[in-house]
Order: C-alpha cells, then sequence, then structure tokens
C-alpha cells in the first residue's frame, strides 16, 4: 500500500511539475498566473527595445478581445503593452474592425486601470493606418485571422503586408516592429511582410512564434 501510495504521489508531483516548467509568465511585470507560452520570450524582448528606445507610440492592429484570459491563445498584447504604457509615460492605439471585439476589450481595459493609457478604435485596419498622424515606436502586426484554408492564408499575409505599407512612412529609425502567428503553415501572418521588410532596411532581430524586426542600421 505505501509503495503505490508513493508512485501516485510522484506521478501527482510529477504531473504538476511538467505543467510549471511549460508555463511561461511574464511575472512581476504581470500576475504569475498569466501564461504567456509561445510569446512570453518575445514579448519580454520587445519590451526591453522599447525601453532602450524610449518607446511612446505603439501602435496594434487586432485588439486582444479575450482580456488576460487570452494571454495563451492571442497574447493579451492589448494588456500587456497597454500596462507598459501605463509604467513608462506611452500611450497604445489599438485597431480592430470588429465591433464585438472592441467593446469586449475595452471592459479588459477598464478593468485594468488602462484607459488613460490605451485607446481603441473600431475601423478598418488599413484605413486608420492610412490616416495615423503621428510617428510610432512600436508597431505590432496581428489583425486578420489566419487558419488551415489556403485562401484565407492569402488574403491575411496580404492584408498584413497593405497594414505595414499604409504606416511605413511614419515608421523612424529607432522603430520596433513585432509581427504575431508567424510559426504557422505557409509562413504565417508574417510571410509577406517579413520578406518585403528584409528587402526594404529591415533586420530579424527574433524569429520564433512572433517575429522582432528592427533598421538593419540599428545597434542592439
Amino acid at each position: 500500500m505505501n509503495i503505490i501510495l508513493i508512485i501516485l504521489a510522484l506521478g501527482v508531483v510529477g504531473f504538476f511539475a511538467g505543467k510549471l516548467y511549460k508555463h511561461k509568465s511574464l511575472y512581476p511585470f504581470m500576475p504569475f498566473k498569466y501564461d504567456f507560452r509561445k510569446r512570453r520570450d518575445t514579448f519580454r524582448q520587445t519590451m526591453d527595445l522599447m525601453q532602450r528606445t524610449q518607446a511612446k507610440i505603439i501602435v496594434e492592429t487586432g485588439t486582444s478581445r479575450e482580456g488576460l484570459k487570452g494571454a495563451k491563445s492571442n497574447g493579451a498584447a492589448t494588456l500587456v503593452f497597454g500596462k507598459w504604457a501605463k509604467e513608462n509615460g506611452a500611450f497604445v492605439h489599438s485597431v480592430d474592425i470588429s465591433e464585438a471585439s472592441v467593446a469586449r476589450a475595452q471592459e479588459e481595459v477598464t478593468r485594468q486601470h488602462l484607459d488613460d493609457f490605451v485607446q481603441l478604435h473600431l475601423s478598418d485596419s488599413l484605413v486608420f493606418l492610412e490616416n495615423f498622424d503621428s510617428a510610432v515606436d512600436l508597431l505590432y502586426l496581428d489583425s486578420y485571422d489566419y487558419s488551415n484554408d489556403l485562401e484565407v492564408q492569402r488574403k491575411s499575409q496580404e492584408h498584413h503586408l497593405a497594414e505595414f505599407k499604409n504606416i511605413e512612412g511614419k515608421l523612424h529609425d529607432k522603430s520596433i516592429v513585432l509581427i504575431d502567428d508567424c510559426d504557422l503553415p505557409n509562413g504565417g501572418k508574417g510571410k509577406l511582410v517579413i520578406d518585403y521588410m528584409e528587402k526594404n532596411g529591415w533586420k530579424i532581430v527574433t524569429e520564433a512564434y512572433q517575429v522582432l524586426l528592427v533598421r538593419k542600421d540599428m545597434v542592439l
């Protein structure tokens, strides 16, 4: 009986140890319970660069519709960058074409006391970016949802390239670009825009589930 109990205890310990090993939080920046998994390291690296370049204007396409509960699934970037903005005197503009997504995101922004640091925009991202009139320090591309459908993949990749081109003129020598959902079939969301950027003066800093890019002459 004692041997059985020991085996069961070891199994339970092993189970929770495995979950803890996979858990990737942004603690102490964010509460430990939120697991950012495949985005944790690139978020950290991006925020380190933002600190060094003293980023003030953050533009995100595709707002976080699930709040912090979506940390593992979609990254909750609106809230991550919103909290960073609050702590560093910056401001986030997040645009989404879905009224429901914007409404849900607004509830969480208010719940997290970020209303003074995050503005949500209900708009087609292409129109919003084309008319944006400030220099952009961080551009985070994560709109048009990707799927296994080849036509959807093509449209998502073309959309993200068009987004970049529409805001390209507002990017400067120290601008940072982070693209989500890249480690997916057929190159993910960033396939076309990354190729375009590399041919036009940008370099990859980190290539993972998210791809982080800066100007080629930027000293890291």
